[in-house]
C-alpha cells in the first residue's frame, strides 16, 4: 500500500512538473534590447550600402628611378611635405668624385681655347696693320681652331651638367603635397628601382577620408550624384556626417567587401559611388566600414534623364 501512495505522488509530482513547462514555454520572451542602437534612416525614400574607407584620391608611392644605398631620410610617417620638398636621397659619393675630373676637364679645355684666341686676335693685329701680310687660308684655320677648342670647352661643360643632374636625381623630392603615410626605407638600406618592389615611401592627401559605398546593382538606377548622403560609423549611430560626392565608378563589379551578415549575398555585383569628407569631422580610420544612406527616387518613380 505504501508502495502504491509513492507512485502516485511522483505521478502528480510529474504532471506538475510537465504543466509547468508547458506554460513556460508558451511564454512571451523577455525582449533584450540590442548592444548598438540601429541606424535610423535620414530619409524618406533612401539607399543604403556599407562603404570603406580610404584616404587621397590614389595614394602615391614614392619610388627612385637610380638604385642606391639611402644615404639620409629627410621626413617621418606623418610629415605634412609640399611639391618640391626632399624625402630622401641615395649616396652619391661616385657621382661627385667624378664631377671633380669633369670641372678639371672644363678648366683644362677653357685653357686650351685660349692658345688659338691669343693667336687669332695677334695675327688678325698684323692683318690690319699690313694687308696680305697674312693669308687668308692661315686666318681661316686660325678660326677653325678656336671653333675646335670652344666646341671641346661646351662638350666638356655639358659632360659637367649632366654629372649635376645625375646628382640632383639621387635627391628624391615630393611629387605633390601631401602627407607622409609610410616610411619603408633607412638610411643604409638599399632602394631598388624595380616597380614590382616596395616602394621606399608612400604619401597621400590626408585632408579628406574618402569613403567607397557598394551600391546594390539593382539600385544603382535611383543613385543620383546631387543626391544628399549621410555616413554612420558603426558601433556608434550618433557618429555621423554628411558626404560630399566625388565620383561613381562607371563599370560595376562584383561586391569584394563583405560586411558579414548572415543575410548578405555574395554573387551580387555592386555599382561603386565614391564620397570624401573632412578626416577631423569623425573618428575613423582608412579602411573601416561605415553604413552609408543615400537620399533616392521612390522604386515606383522612373529615374530622370541624365
Amino acid at each position: 500500500m505504501k508502495r502504491a501512495y509513492i507512485l502516485i505522488g511522483l505521478a502528480l509530482l510529474g504532471l506538475l512538473i510537465g504543466a509547468w513547462v508547458v506554460v513556460d514555454s508558451n511564454r512571451s520572451p523577455t525582449p533584450v534590447p540590442p548592444a548598438v542602437a540601429a541606424v535610423r534612416a535620414p530619409f524618406a525614400a533612401y539607399v543604403a550600402g556599407s562603404g570603406i574607407t580610404e584616404i587621397g584620391r590614389g595614394n602615391i608611392a614614392v619610388a627612385t628611378t637610380v638604385p642606391g644605398v639611402v644615404q639620409a631620410l629627410y621626413v617621418k610617417v606623418g610629415d605634412r611635405v609640399a611639391r618640391g620638398d626632399p624625402l630622401f636621397s641615395i649616396d652619391d659619393r661616385d657621382l661627385q668624385a667624378r664631377l671633380g675630373v669633369e670641372q678639371a676637364r672644363v678648366a683644362e679645355a677653357s685653357a686650351a681655347l685660349e692658345k688659338p684666341q691669343h693667336k687669332l686676335r695677334r695675327f688678325s693685329a698684323l692683318q690690319q696693320r699690313a694687308a696680305g701680310v697674312i693669308s687668308a687660308q692661315m686666318m681661316s684655320e686660325l678660326r677653325d681652331d678656336v671653333d675646335a677648342a670652344r666646341t671641346a670647352l661646351d662638350a666638356a661643360r655639358a659632360v659637367v651638367e649632366q654629372s649635376r643632374v645625375a646628382i640632383e636625381r639621387l635627391t628624391v623630392r615630393a611629387p605633390a603635397n601631401g602627407e607622409i603615410l609610410q616610411v619603408n626605407i633607412r638610411a643604409g638600406e638599399y632602394a631598388a628601382a624595380d616597380a614590382r618592389a616596395t616602394p621606399p615611401m608612400l604619401m597621400g592627401d590626408s585632408a579628406r577620408m574618402y569613403l567607397r559605398v557598394d551600391i546594390d546593382e539593382s539600385d544603382a538606377w535611383r543613385v543620383r550624384p546631387e543626391a544628399l548622403a549621410m555616413a554612420y560609423v558603426r558601433g556608434n549611430p550618433t557618429l555621423t556626417t554628411p558626404l560630399h560626392f566625388e565620383y561613381i565608378e562607371p563599370y560595376v563589379t562584383p561586391r569584394t567587401s563583405l560586411t558579414g551578415q548572415a543575410t548578405e549575398r555574395v554573387d551580387v555585383r555592386v555599382l561603386q559611388v565614391v564620397y570624401s569628407f573632412a578626416r577631423t569631422a569623425l573618428p575613423v580610420y582608412v579602411g573601416q566600414q561605415m553604413d552609408v544612406f543615400i537620399q533616392a527616387l521612390p522604386q515606383q518613380q522612373p529615374a530622370p534623364e541624365r
